[in-house]
């Protein structure tokens, strides 16, 4: 099993920046993705940023795209999502996500428990 614990959420005004962590344990085989999603009150779950290949490639949602960057470290299973120029409309519950392998053929998707960002004035 992988545990994933999410932190960094909080009250930010717009223009400001925060930076998200998302720290794996447990039985990791291999990761094969790790992401970040959102969901807005009264909203689906979307994606926001998105690796694979240990960091290799990375795509964003248009509406993030030039503000947001995520980011890993390998070695402690650990990725980040650093918000610049947050907007209201970037307001949601932050989830973290990742896809790991727990040996040769096994793989799973893990859930954090999500973090609140809050962008107002």
């Amino acid at each position: 099993q992988v545990q994933l614990v999410e932190s960094g959420g909080g009250l930010v005004q717009p223009g400001g920046s925060l930076k998200l962590s998302c720290s794996a344990s447990g039985r990791i085989f291999r990761i094969v993705s790790q992401a970040w999603y959102r969901q807005a009150p009264g909203k689906q779950r979307e994606l926001v940023a998105q690796t694979t290949n240990g960091g290799g490639s990375a795509n964003y949602a248009d509406s993030v795209k030039g503000r947001f960057t995520i980011s890993l470290d390998n070695v402690d299973n650990a990725v980040y999502l650093q918000m610049n120029s947050l907007k209201p409309d970037d307001t949601a519950v932050y989830y973290c996500n990742v896809r790991a392998y727990s040996d040769y053929v096994t793989w799973d998707e893990y859930w954090g428990q999500g973090t609140q960002v809050t962008v107002s004035s």
